[in-house]
């Protein structure tokens, strides 16, 4: 069984439902909807079809909302894409009518970017494929140097080397979103731009207030985020990698050892980590992946990365579905050598703050180190089958639960897969022996294997497991 999980965007090349019952069959277990793109209608139509589309397939596919954030873009050419020279002079001006750029200079959507930004400055542009340095500001205008160019159009993004832009996380816009977020019941909510932690409890609050319950995503792209990183993820339910600005703020050359350093403390704090950005790039017209591509997410699944996301491969690619499947392929593969890397030491030296926490560690050495063939943790929340996740294993781990929502959450779970049950049994050999008939039924575990069964005393209540049993699998 594939343990990383796999984000779909959704676009026009998934809105066909046959098309989407292929992604879920090839592997698919999160679709992320871009607030970036698309009006509130067709969000709505989308998240619909998914939820049908999955039920119909019988599997649990959660919904990832992805907040759009404060991206900051320069605005529009008279006369469409102009080309940068090396070595002559360009004009940001946050002043300048939003459709009159020209060759010499072009409008900045954020008006706050003159204060921003000092002499010496580095700006990239398109994503770093456009290097401007800072020679003068004046009121309005950033007057710049050329260091490399190339064609720039339309809309392109604006980063400062090095981070240190006051855009706030949250949007008028997406704060709009967020309501809608809420009304579609998205199972997770990734916020862009993330700063600090204070970026993160305003987004929670917000969501609350709106009815949502969305678990919260920080997106880490900012060199804001990388100073505040210990409180970002401890403030966050999960973090994504976002590579893409965050290779343009950082220098790509720093871009690994970052994104390793994210997924170790993540999963260190207990919590789910994303890789995300240009992971089948090549896909988006090709068939196959390069060999570069098939690295690069065997790197992020030996990192530890609970889940690889792909962007335009699905949303508007050529092949959407051959995508999933390449990734799954390469998930597999890497997930075998993963199990080599010798015994895991997760936590071994901190002191447990929760007894149902202290649980799923003592599991997961206990199933590491027996024949067992299948975890079963009896969960409310979701929180056991998480911390067990945390520890490199080869052992599924079942989450049984009677809650759809949670049942949905646990998906992005390394390792970690949903069973509808309900937990609130009082007669524990009935409710064994329908645990066993239904993964016997499965195909998951044989007469006769040993299991590993987390519970709690007062079953319906969330956070209250605190005990474990070793059993064998009986028909009877």
């Amino acid at each position: 069984m594939r343990r990383t999980k796999i984000i779909a965007t959704l676009g026009p090349s998934t809105d066909d439902p046959a098309t989407l019952a292929k992604l879920f069959k090839a592997g698919v277990d999160v679709v992320r909807v871009n607030f970036s793109h698309g009006d509130a209608d067709t969000r709505e139509k989308r998240v619909r079809t998914v939820r049908e589309v999955a039920e119909q397939c019988g599997k649990y596919v959660a919904v990832l909302g992805d907040l759009q954030g404060p991206k900051i873009r320069i605005q529009r050419f008279r006369d469409g894409p102009v080309s940068l020279v090396e070595g002559k002079t360009f004009v940001l001006d946050a002043a300048m009518d939003p459709l009159a750029g020209t060759a010499d200079g072009v409008g900045v959507a954020y008006q706050q970017l003159p204060g921003d930004v000092s002499i010496g400055d580095n700006l990239l542009l398109d994503d770093g494929f456009i290097t401007l340095t800072v020679e003068r500001v004046s009121g309005t205008q950033i007057h710049c140097r050329v260091v490399q160019g190339g064609l720039l159009a339309d809309n392109k993004g604006i980063n400062r080397q090095g981070g240190g832009l006051s855009a706030p996380a949250l949007t008028d816009k997406d704060r709009q979103d967020l309501v809608q977020a809420a009304a579609l019941g998205v199972d997770w909510l990734a916020v862009s731009f993330v700063r600090c932690a204070d970026d993160l409890h305003e987004a929670r609050e917000l969501l609350h207030k709106a009815g949502g319950d969305a678990h919260l995503v920080a997106k880490i792209e900012r060199a804001e985020a990388l100073a505040n990183l210990e409180s970002v993820i401890d403030a966050a339910d999960a973090v994504m990698v976002a590579r893409g600005d965050l290779g343009v703020e950082m220098g790509y050359a720093g871009l690994t050892g970052l994104q390793k350093q994210i997924l170790k403390m993540a999963r260190h704090r207990h919590k789910i980590a994303i890789t995300a950005t240009q992971m089948l790039e090549s896909m988006i017209h090709n068939k196959v992946p390069t060999r570069a591509e098939v690295s690069d997410i065997a790197n992020a699944v030996l990192d530890g990365t609970d889940a690889v996301m792909l962007s335009a491969e699905t949303a508007v690619g050529e092949h959407p579905v051959r995508a999933v499947t390449s990734m799954a392929e390469v998930c597999v593969g890497a997930e075998s050598y993963y199990l080599t890397l010798g015994r895991p030491n997760h936590r071994m030296n901190d002191r447990f703050e929760r007894v149902d926490e202290a649980i799923a560690m003592a599991v997961m050495y206990t199933a590491n180190h027996l024949p067992v063939k299948a975890i079963i943790a009896l969960t409310e929340s979701g929180s056991t089958a998480l911390w067990m996740s945390r520890i490199r294993s080869d052992i599924p781990i079942f989450a049984f639960t009677r809650h759809e929502a949670t049942r949905r959450r646990v998906v992005m779970y390394r390792g970690v897969y949903p069973v509808a049950f309900d937990i609130t049994h009082t007669d524990l050999q009935r409710m064994y022996s329908e645990i066993f008939q239904l993964l016997l039924s499965l195909g998951h575990v044989n007469e006769g294997d040993l299991v590993l069964v987390t519970k709690g005393e007062l079953s319906g209540i969330a956070g209250r497991t605190n005990s474990m049993q070793i059993l064998s699998v009986s028909s009877q």
